[in-house]
């Protein structure tokens, strides 16, 4: 909108600027009107455009200005300059009511016929195809309707522009996006490229929850919202790259493995070592000032994340910035963590998965998403009331009643942190939705055990990220406290029907039995991943918080962090477990699993012996042995082979499994889990976290044997009875024999084959045999 004091000629070119397309149209009618008048003759006006082109000409240093311009750039020249006199002589000898006048004649005489693109979409300038999408959004329904394939078009080339070229994500786009929500997302945006793969399937997400559907049995749109977010593009990582010099790292990724993961800590500390550019740090500066000191998090959005087949689950880094302090504080702790997240995409595990997933020679540029943390202070720990991750198709299913196209749910108390990653000695809450109330444990003390016992949080005195016993924190008057915890009272598990200040911390049990009895709650995910779903065409799994709001019926708030493509298992050659097999040549089976397929003649075995790993007490030890699986893993390259070993692999913490990452195992067909000592309990199921996302993608099979639970087994004479092949395949780790055995199948059981078989509708439903080789 223009003021009233802007000169005249000014105010004029600001108008006609609102109609990119129609103001051609207008200042001709402009001109007639003014020769209609009398206010100039038309051969007259004529000689000035010449006149004044000449003269700018000659103000542009041509020294032969008729011989030493293109005839196509003269042309240019004198439509500019016929532009400005149109302008400059109408503002001043005609009333502005005139030229309203005419912009409502040529807007009615478009409305009466077919709204045509006068200009190439993939050339056009934004600004110009956001007016343009705007006049075709606002048209009237059946006006709309005719121009729908020219808005749908508009918003095509925007989205390729600004958040994703991958295909399968534009015709999402397409479908679901309106030109508001691009525009938002440009208005967000610092620098000029795409904002990556994370932040563009969070907002298409949430643009498809608002599409109100007659089969919804619960309105979503309301109760779904994005957290306050800022893009940083991808072109800002390639600006960093050039100020600093660092165009000799860009290569790191044609390196062999061993090489990379030599190289990370250099390269890690280079990084973070650099600066950023003077102007992202300015526009920083000003996203702190819009966020005050709410906690934030620094999110990679990097290009290849979150596409369809390949999700980069938990490779890049995230961190989160408390944000307390004084604003230059703040600021470095916000430049810190981008430059960390710059860093990672050096991360051996990205890598050693954009050669699995054959993208390694794609340019992977780093985008950041920066975001809100939702949440709110509870006596100095800000966190949200509930966090986790939800599968629109269900990965566990522990008893065959659950219907996996029901959904799942991995719930924590406070930050998500605990539901995406695999930790020591804790465990999120597992949700069937088609069954929510259904547990895998069966009496209240297997409850409490794997339950919640920690809580990841950002102190705000400490200005950090921490993670606390769910003692030290949860107290009587937590917001929602009843819809989260039960009270044990001696092998017992109670609701909380009252805050009761006399309850001790200590008797809390995070379980969430209310909120999964709470007919509305369960409703509502299920609507949110079923709609997904539907969008998607396929299944998805997203991250949320989720508040609580208060009331005599309480209702919910879900914060939508992310969404994706869901790693689905390839299926393969499906067979049933066969029966009567003699027990000696039963290598191990189990009772339960969460997918169908088949291996046949697996030629080795890689074992790590839990009785002998849970002596050994070196950290130093322990990671020569995720080493030495890391050695096997590309050594065994091309030959079916598992990998058999103690607790959780890929645990973060070394005393509950041996700690490889992705890029030790992603050669692996099927990983086994097994007790680390005889006695001990079940660990908590790695379903659902970034881990098991990335077996699927991988199609690397998960087993978890537990023999003393009843129609498991493990054959340890098997096992210890049986060559080790290690010396052969690498002699420099000879010494780690004791620890790692790799057992060559054809020398351990001569004439025979090795064939594992799931089936999820089995009670035997995995088990690992030798047979007859025909």
């Amino acid at each position: 909108m223009t003021d009233q004091a802007t000169p005249k000629a000014l105010r004029l070119y600001l108008e006609l600027r609102e109609y990119p397309v129609l103001c051609d149209e207008i200042r001709k009618r402009m001109r007639e009107e003014m020769v209609r008048r009398g206010v100039i003759r038309a051969e007259q006006f004529e000689d000035e455009v010449r006149a004044k082109a000449i003269t700018s000409q000659e103000r542009e240093r041509l020294d032969n200005p008729l011989q030493n311009e293109l005839a196509e750039v003269w042309d240019l020249r004198t439509s500019r300059v016929r532009d400005i006199l149109t302008d400059f002589y109408f503002a001043h000898n005609l009333p502005h009511s005139i030229f309203e006048s005419i912009v409502a004649d040529v807007l009615g005489e478009r409305n009466k016929q077919e709204l045509i693109l006068s200009f190439n979409p993939e050339l056009a300038p934004w600004d110009m195809l956001f007016a343009q999408g705007e006049e075709f959004e606002n048209a009237p329904p059946e006006q709309r309707q005719r121009t729908q394939h020219h808005l749908q078009e508009i918003i095509v080339v925007l989205t390729k522009g600004m958040l994703s070229d991958q295909l399968a994500f534009v015709g999402l786009a397409r479908k679901h996006f309106l030109l508001k929500d691009l525009k938002a997302i440009s208005r967000r945006r610092i620098g000029r490229g795409k904002v990556g793969g994370k932040a563009a399937g969070m907002w298409l997400a949430w643009r498809a929850l608002q599409e109100h559907s007659p089969d919804d049995p619960i309105e979503v749109g309301p109760r779904v919202k994005m957290p306050d977010s800022w893009f940083m593009a991808a072109d800002l990582y390639y600006e960093f790259i050039e100020a600093n010099d660092l165009f000799g790292t860009l290569n790191q990724k044609y390196k062999d493995l061993e090489q990379s993961r030599a190289d990370y800590p250099a390269f890690r500390q280079l990084y973070e070592s650099r600066s950023l550019t003077r102007n992202v740090t300015r526009r920083l500066e000003l996203v702190l000032d819009q966020v005050g000191d709410s906690p934030l998090i620094v999110r990679s959005s990097s290009l290849l994340e979150d596409n369809f087949g390949q999700s980069f689950a938990g490779k890049y880094e995230t961190h989160f910035c408390a944000n307390q302090g004084d604003r230059q504080a703040r600021l470095q702790q916000l430049c810190q963590s981008v430059l960390k997240v710059y860093s990672s995409v050096f991360n051996p595990d990205a890598l050693a998965y954009r050669r699995q997933m054959g993208l390694i020679d794609y340019d992977e540029r780093m985008a950041i998403l920066l975001q809100k943390v939702e949440g709110s202070n509870y006596h100095g720990k800000f966190f949200p009331q509930i966090a986790g991750v939800g599968f629109s198709y269900n990965p566990y299913r522990w008893t065959p009643q659950i219907d996996r196209r029901g959904g799942f749910l991995r719930m924590v108390w406070g930050l998500g942190t605990r539901a995406v990653d695999r930790v020591g000695r804790d465990h999120p809450r597992m949700v069937a939705l088609s069954h929510p109330t259904l547990r895998p444990e069966r009496t209240a003390h297997e409850v409490r055990r794997y339950s919640q016992h920690f809580i990841d949080a950002i102190d705000l005195d400490k200005n950090d990220l921490v993670t606390l016993g769910v003692a030290d924190v949860l107290r009587h008057d937590f917001p929602g406290l009843r819809q989260i915890a039960s009270v044990a009272t001696g092998d017992d598990l109670q609701p909380i029907h009252l805050s009761d200040p006399r309850i001790a911390p200590e008797s809390y049990v995070i379980t969430f039995d209310a909120l999964l009895k709470n007919r509305r709650f369960v409703t509502l995910m299920r609507t949110i991943l079923r709609k997904l779903e539907n969008a998607y065409g396929r299944p998805v799994d997203i991250e949320y918080t989720i508040d609580i709001l208060p009331g005599a019926e309480p209702d919910f708030l879900v914060h939508l962090l992310q969404c994706r493509p869901q790693a689905r298992p390839q299926e393969s050659e499906l067979a049933s477990v066969p029966r009567d097999i003699p027990p000696d040549r039963v290598v191990f089976a189990s009772s339960s699993t969460v997918l169908r397929g088949r291996v046949k003649d697996i030629r080795y075995i890689v074992y790590v012996d839990p009785e002998h790993y849970s002596r050994v007490q070196s950290m130093a030890e322990r990671t020569r042995i995720a080493q030495v699986i890391g050695r096997l893993n590309q050594k065994l390259h091309g030959n079916p082979f598992i990998l058999v070993g103690p607790g959780r692999w890929g645990s973060s913490n070394p005393e509950l499994g041996v700690p490889v990452t992705y890029a030790d195992i992603y050669h692996v067909d099927v990983l086994v889990e097994v007790p680390m000592s005889i006695r001990d309990e079940e660990p908590e199921a790695s379903y659902g976290t970034h881990f098991f996302q990335d077996l699927i993608e991988s199609r690397i099979y998960p087993v978890a044997v537990y023999p003393e639970r009843p129609g498991d087994r493990f054959n340890f004479e098997f096992f210890r009875s049986a060559p080790n092949a290690l010396q052969g395949l690498l002699p420099e780790d000879t010494s780690m024999a004791e620890l790692v055995k790799v057992i060559h199948i054809p020398d351990a059981a001569p004439e025979m084959m090795l064939d594992l078989v799931m089936d999820d509708s089995e009670n035997e439903a995995v088990i690992a045999y030798l047979s007859p080789r025909v």
